[in-house]
């Protein structure tokens, strides 16, 4: 894209309301006014969260970023039924509400958790073990997915023979596995080095255009942000308040590290730092 088209592309991107929502399409995650709080000892309750409002549309991949401690994780965990308190406000998950076991969900995390006694293939498999999926389909499934991530060659190993790179490939194909239809992804790739990052966002992108599934991913890496993404929402410093919610209109299928090169790519992070930088500024003293 030239330089001019890419600066007046990037010009149209704005900050969104504190209702961050999308028009009239079909809700998978359907947030609204929420606010959570958390109990602390002797102290009055910690506002982790504080009148978020959020939708996401069946299919789309939105990122959330903002400053350490603002409620990203926080906003995940509600969404899986995780929490041990109870928000206010309205939350709903495919048109009910959460609760903890969901199927509709599947939860990756920044630790890929692989059972040391299975090999790569029972760990890839042990989701769709948990919800009762016959053997051989679940095994047909697993290897499927290992081969698509790049360890069709290490079905057989265990996770000690494994690079920290493979075992997320391995937490990543168990994921894709559970085919559930809304995944919440928590820093999947936060301790990758730079170069497994952005071949790891290239599986993830490779995959998420074959299933399309609903996607919210947490990150502080706003060039991953940027790459991943459909939009991108920013939070403000705790207690998290969502201050922007930025369209990504880089075209699809990308090559994560093919964008490093693009101008249009470079103009939207720009942007967004600009906004994280704002919202870190709006905090409760």
């Amino acid at each position: 894209m030239p330089r001019d088209e890419s600066t007046r592309a990037a010009g149209r991107v704005a900050a969104a309301p504190a209702d961050s929502t999308t028009g009239s399409a079909a809700k998978a995650i359907d947030v609204r006014n929420l606010t959570v709080r958390f109990a602390a000892d002797g102290t009055s309750p910690v506002l982790a969260v504080d009148n978020a409002s959020l939708s996401v549309t069946a299919g789309q991949f939105v990122s959330l970023v903002g400053p350490s401690g603002c409620g990203k994780t926080t906003i995940l965990n509600l969404l899986a039924g995780l929490l041990d308190v109870t928000p206010e406000g309205h939350v709903e998950v495919l048109g009910k509400a959460p609760r903890s076991g969901n199927p509709d969900i599947a939860y990756m995390l920044a630790r890929d958790s692989l059972m040391p006694w299975r090999t790569a293939l029972g760990n890839a498999a042990y989701g769709m073990e948990v919800r009762n999926v016959p053997a051989r389909d679940r095994e047909a499934r697993a290897k499927d997915l290992l081969e698509r991530v790049g360890l069709g060659g290490f079905t057989d190993k265990y996770p000690k023979a494994l690079s920290h790179g493979m075992r997320q490939r391995c937490a990543l194909a168990r994921t894709f596995a559970l085919d559930s239809p809304v995944f919440l992804m928590d820093e999947p790739f936060g301790a990758l080095d730079a170069q497994t990052k952005l071949q790891l966002e290239d599986v993830l992108m490779d995959l998420w255009s074959t299933y399309r599934k609903t996607v919210v991913f947490v990150t502080h890496d706003l060039a991953e942000a940027v790459a991943l993404s459909d939009r991108v929402v920013v939070m403000s410093a705790r207690p998290g308040r969502i201050v922007a919610d930025v369209t990504i209109d880089l075209p699809r299928p990308r090559s994560v590290r093919a964008l490093q090169k693009d101008q249009h790519f470079h103009a939207l992070y720009g942007q967004l730092w600009s906004l994280l930088e704002q919202g870190m500024g709006q905090h409760d003293h």
